[in-house]
């Protein structure tokens, strides 16, 4: 009764501008949710338009797990350009990618569907991340598996899609089967920086009898590493030139500040600057990208990791005015906040809300049951923050506070265990 007292008070003091909020299914019969946002953050489904592609349903490719969420540990799965004229999903479960059409009301109208060029290998494809370069009219399109983890399309004025040949890959010499996570467009368009996760993935190396993942491996015979990339290798983050026709250069992999380096949030009033979410060491840090595509991070800054290691810190966002941080932790079924000040980042709330329980069958790398929370957003006032709990089959959406806490003022039910990516206006 207190919580749901709580809800009704925050939500009848609005205090952001309506808008709308888009959800991918990834079921089999892939699907965009359309929801109106209200000023109080209150949701309300509009529409479901299907993609003319195919999720993975709840079956997770990265594991070979049945049913699992965060199917293919990516983020940015659902991207809006920057004019507001259209919305790109993926369609992970055939290595394809979907456009719309956004009208000035927020319905969608689906223009195309184009193959990403990779072939379905298995049960599932691994198409999860996608970034548009506005100068070049190119669209990013990322996968899970390699060796093409990034593939390139060009986007025409109606937004029809067209593959083009180039395909490039964030493979080393030495690790062949690396696991990426994001890519993102730099703010000055020079630079596609990609995120990894794994050197090797889990549907690879394997699980254990108990169904818990090997995280550690030999290679070449030799010593045992852990699959976690930048741990301790110093080459997680793969920075490409991006040339005027939309081609990439080539790649240069840097040294990510820490284990896992899943997540690239830049902020929105310094271009040169964003923050990283760190699965494996548990914690965000920011850096700084040169003229020259150098990157220069700061001190990481860790939650609190009682609950386990590693505490799968995988997605982030910053407010619109630069000062906070809301980073999710699929591991903790949780949210934690960080403000940013004149030095860097410090912890703000940690956790930032009360966890949200799932049905108990879905369980984090160290081991503890999860709701497992992935994509979030936040508005462009900075008002409200929602959040995918796919095991708990909820989006949830909080109002943020000053302090960095979140106080729940809405929730509606999702597809079990499949959806991601969230994107908005």
């Amino acid at each position: 009764m207190a919580k749901e007292a709580m809800m009704m008070k925050d939500m009848s003091m609005a205090k952001g501008q309506p808008g709308h909020l888009y959800i991918q299914t990834n079921e089999i019969e892939n699907a965009i949710i359309h929801y109106e946002r209200s000023a109080t953050g209150a949701l309300t489904e509009v529409e479901r338009i299907g993609t003319r592609g195919a999720g993975s349903g709840e079956f997770k490719p990265i594991s070979g797990q049945e049913s699992a969420p965060n199917a293919f540990e990516g983020a940015g799965s659902v991207i809006i350009t920057p004019d507001r004229r259209f919305l790109f999903a993926t369609n992970g479960g055939d290595n394809s990618v979907s456009t719309f059409r956004i009208a000035d009301d927020g319905q969608l109208t689906l223009v195309d569907v184009k193959a990403t060029g990779n072939p379905v290998e298995g049960r599932s494809g691994t198409a999860k991340s996608l970034a548009f370069s506005p100068k070049t009219r190119t669209l990013f399109v990322l996968h899970s598996f390699g060796p093409d983890h990034l593939r390139l399309m060009s986007v025409d004025v109606e937004g029809k899609l067209k593959l083009r040949p180039e395909r490039y890959t964030v493979n080393t010499y030495s690790k062949r089967n690396r696991v990426a996570t994001m890519v993102v467009v730099s703010p000055n368009e020079k630079f596609v920086l990609v995120g990894t996760t794994f050197d090797e993935p889990i549907a690879l190396t394997g699980l254990y009898p108990d169904g818990s993942p090997i995280l550690w491996v030999q290679r070449a015979g030799g010593a045992f590493h852990s699959i976690a990339s930048n741990a301790p290798d110093p080459d997680g983050l793969a920075v490409f030139p991006l040339e005027k026709d939309g081609s990439l250069g080539t790649a240069r992999f840097l040294d990510a500040g820490g284990g896992s380096p899943f997540y690239i949030a830049f902020l929105h009033g310094r271009p040169d600057t964003f923050v990283v979410g760190y699965a494996v060491s548990d914690g965000c840090a920011m850096a700084t990208i040169g003229e020259d595509g150098t990157v220069k991070f700061g001190p990481l800054v860790k939650i609190d990791t009682s609950a386990g290691l590693p505490s799968e810190l995988c997605w982030a966002v910053v407010s619109p005015d630069d000062r906070t941080v809301y980073a999710t932790n699929f591991g903790y079924s949780s949210i934690s906040s960080y403000h940013i000040n004149g030095r860097g980042l410090e912890i703000a709330k940690d956790p930032a809300c009360p966890k949200v329980p799932g049905d108990g069958t879905a369980r984090g790398l160290n081991g503890t049951v999860t709701s497992g929370p992935s994509d979030n957003w936040l508005t462009p006032d900075g008002a409200y923050l929602y959040q995918i709990y796919g095991n708990a089959s909820k989006l949830v959406g909080y109002a943020t506070q000053p302090d960095g806490s979140l106080n729940e003022i809405t929730s509606v039910k999702i597809p079990y265990n499949s959806p991601q990516g969230l994107a908005g206006f």
